[in-house]
């Protein structure tokens, strides 16, 4: 398992840090794990991140939202559009373990609906055999 850590500083005034860490399970999962708040300050750093999980091309993509103490539309648009790029690279996009903020933005806009999200992420995990092909 390799994990790499990606920290963006910010000025106190603006925004907290988001963290971002990035954490393969070989020919099974990439999973991103994210703490803090995801708003417009974080936005690039985000898609960046979420962007360069897809080009190690997973099966499946993890999202971890267990550490996520705010997200707002931008968060949740970047979350859409990599969706959207997942499905063009047959990568598996799953949200995992939203808090109660965040599972209110996804159920209020109906996003709820279209994405696969687990408890956790070993409930993300949880069923999905190695691929021997990667």
């Amino acid at each position: 398992m390799s994990t790499r850590h990606e920290l963006r500083s910010t000025n106190a005034t603006t925004a907290p840090l988001l963290r971002i860490t990035t954490t393969t399970v070989p020919r099974r999962a990439s999973i991103v794990r994210l703490d803090g708040e995801v708003d417009q300050d974080q936005h690039d750093h985000l898609e960046n991140a979420l962007t360069h999980a897809l080009q190690d091309g997973p099966p499946r993509l993890v999202v971890d939202l267990a550490g996520l103490t705010f997200c707002d539309s931008t968060g949740l648009n970047a979350l859409l559009r990599t969706r959207l790029d997942a499905r063009a690279g047959d990568v598996e996009l799953v949200l995992a373990a939203p808090p109660p903020q965040t599972r209110r933005l996804l159920e209020i806009t109906g996003t709820d609906e279209v994405f696969t999200i687990r408890d956790s992420v070993p409930a993300a995990l949880n069923g999905f055999p190695a691929r021997h092909d990667r």
